[in-house]
């Protein structure tokens, strides 16, 4: 058990260093996903359809939503078990986790085909943009199980140490969608569809990947026949945990639905477009800080499980230190340099690219702050306090933001609905500040594991919300 001895005797700094690395080209290249698509359909196709398939944004990150809810509550259970050397536990929490995914993933692909037109349309959709957000749409609503699979169980590899792996699995599959993409809508004229099959070859070619690992003996556990079935309690472990990141998602994608009727309203389809395009450059900042936290999730989740509560804190200052260099490095450069970025996605529309760069460099002015906000929320999934990273969640991106994307706009027009973002980034930031701070407190209570009292085998325990 190498990966398990690390987590438990390697210095934490070096750990940490070992571990962000393959999480960041993985996560990098996972954002890919999206962001390739906008930039060759933006300028391959056009602003239009650019704007149609920022429409589909929200129902994405709805799947990414059922993928969290059951990838990131297994893997931190998978920590956790491994923490206490409870090799069962883990094996259990992955044959349930497989059965959660294929079980989820099907009911969304039906449930997707027969609410489609109304949401398409809820969310944005008009009758210049409508069809290409459909042709997209059809095509990725089939590959859901392939979506909800492949990014559950690589996030799986990666909690139970092997960030290697993990980046390679996205490697493989996001350099897969990079050549098929500029192949399927240039030399095939395949337009969105060319894009969405793209995306849909590469999650099939992962999740093969990702379940041959886990039928192998490089795996730290097995997927094994005798546990592939709905555990009842390891179930409601993995969606206690889950619930926060998934309840992110979806409070995201309430938050884009409402947004794209904003932006419809004060600023026609280059406003979708406009937001399509700050969210893929955005995304790259966040996912580097999202490096971090797979980074540090093992860490403190498999030291949290054998109560080692310095090697939790060691891990948490780093994340937190590094999260906010990041952030402070990014506003600087896109508040400096928005052009070039802007450009990337569609440099023929100038008043696209004019909507876009003042957005842009009002929408990031709280950024500073966002970094230690990701992280936190991170934290307190990782001790599986579900509640209180959940609350973080909706209270960023719905309770403070909701209102003020309905109010806003109503004063200052567009500018308004950029302008909501950062104030309640800073906002919320404040409430953050002070639960983390608490629970930074607490962690001396962790009663560390002595001979008397090992950490293993130790009895599991369910995680608590708060």
């Amino acid at each position: 058990m190498k990966n398990t001895t690390e987590l438990a005797e390697g210095k934490i700094r070096p750990l940490m260093r070992k571990y962000f690395i393959p999480a960041f080209v993985g996560v990098v290249v996972n954002s890919l996903y999206n962001i390739v698509d906008r930039i060759y359909i933006g300028q391959g196709v056009g602003a239009e359809a650019l704007a149609g398939v920022s429409v589909i944004f929200p129902i994405m990150l709805i799947m990414m939503g059922f993928s969290m809810l059951i990838g990131i509550g297994a893997g931190v259970m998978v920590s956790i078990s491994l923490g206490r050397r409870d090799i069962p536990r883990a094996e259990k929490t992955l044959g349930t986790s497989v059965v959660l995914m294929v079980v989820v993933s099907l009911l969304m692909t039906v449930l997707g085909f027969v609410i489609k037109g109304p949401v398409l349309r809820s969310f944005g959709a008009t009758e210049t943009t409508y069809q290409y957000a459909n042709d997209y749409l059809d095509i990725i609503l089939f590959g859901v199980v392939f979506q909800v699979l492949g990014f559950s169980l690589n996030n799986i590899i990666r909690s139970e140490g092997n960030a290697r792996l993990a980046m390679i699995s996205m490697l493989l599959s996001a350099g897969i969608n990079i050549i098929l993409d500029p192949l399927f809508i240039f030399v095939f004229d395949m337009g969105v569809k060319g894009a969405a099959w793209a995306t849909l070859i590469s999650m099939v070619v992962l999740t093969f990947w990702v379940m041959a690992h886990f039928r192998s003996d490089r795996s730290e556990i097995r997927l094994k026949r005798e546990f592939l079935y709905v555990d009842f309690p390891v179930m409601m472990d993995i969606l206690a945990i889950g619930m926060a990141p998934f309840a992110m998602q979806i409070a995201g994608s309430v938050v884009q639905g409402l947004l794209n009727k904003k932006l419809i309203l004060f600023g026609g389809d280059l406003a979708v477009g406009a937001m399509g395009i700050i969210n893929s450059v955005t995304t790259l900042v966040v996912m580097t800080i999202v490096a971090l936290n797979m980074a540090a999730q093992p860490i403190i989740g498999f030291n949290y499980g054998a109560r080692s509560p310095e090697r939790v804190r060691e891990a948490l200052g780093l994340s937190l230190r590094f999260a906010t260099y990041i952030a402070i490095a990014s506003f600087l450069v896109l508040e400096i340099f928005p052009g070039p970025m802007v450009w990337l996605f569609n440099s023929s529309s100038e008043e696209l690219q004019q909507i876009t760069i003042r957005g842009l460099r009002i929408y990031i002015l709280a950024y500073p702050v966002v970094g230690y906000m990701v992280v936190a929320g991170n934290f307190f999934q990782s001790i599986g306090k579900a509640g209180l990273s959940m609350f973080m969640t909706l209270l960023r991106q719905v309770l403070i933001l909701l209102p003020f994307l309905v109010m806003f706009p109503s004063f200052w027009g567009l500018t308004g609905i950029w302008v909501a973002f950062p104030v309640s980034d800073f906002l919320a930031s404040l409430v953050v500040a002070w639960l983390l701070v608490r629970e930074w407190r607490r962690l001396d209570h962790i009663r560390p594991a002595t001979e008397s009292s090992p950490a293993a085998p130790a009895p599991y325990e369910t995680p608590h919300n708060g």
